[in-house]
């Protein structure tokens, strides 16, 4: 199982009135790791859409327990816990000091620019199976 996780600080840009995060902004966090997952992996998205490769979101889906405010530290947790086939599934968790605030998932493929499904790219593969062999010798992502 691949986990990684990322810090993002509330701006204010992104509270309501009542200083509460509006629901969208944890959609873009859940994108902000990814990215950073990515990122980490030494597989840059803007090199896997350079060589063909988009990752659309298919599904998305939140549960909202408690409200993130202004500038609260946030950890974003990302787990993918099966190995990508035609569509793979993210969750995530959002928690501040400690606190559950949200719980999620995104559904994705890879798909070419006029959205033919593809197979994962196997830099892509390759990056991620050390985390999918034995429990013992997969290496933490954080």
């Amino acid at each position: 199982m691949l986990e990684f996780s990322t810090e993002i600080r509330v701006r204010y840009a992104e509270t309501d009135r009542m200083n509460v995060v509006h629901h969208s902004n944890y959609f873009v966090w859940f994108e902000a790791a990814r990215i950073h997952l990515l990122d980490h992996l030494g597989l840059p998205y803007r090199d896997l859409e350079a060589a063909g490769y988009f990752i659309p979101v298919l599904e998305a889906q939140a549960n909202y327990k408690r409200p993130a405010q202004f500038d609260d530290r946030l950890q974003i947790e990302l787990q993918l816990a099966k190995l990508p086939r035609a569509r793979f599934h993210f969750d995530y968790t959002v928690r501040c000091d400690g606190t559950l605030l949200t719980t999620g998932y995104t559904v994705h493929a890879f798909m070419d620019a006029s959205g033919k499904a593809l197979r994962p790219p196997e830099q892509f593969m390759n990056g991620i199976a050390p985390y999918f062999g034995n429990a013992s010798e997969a290496p933490a992502v954080n």
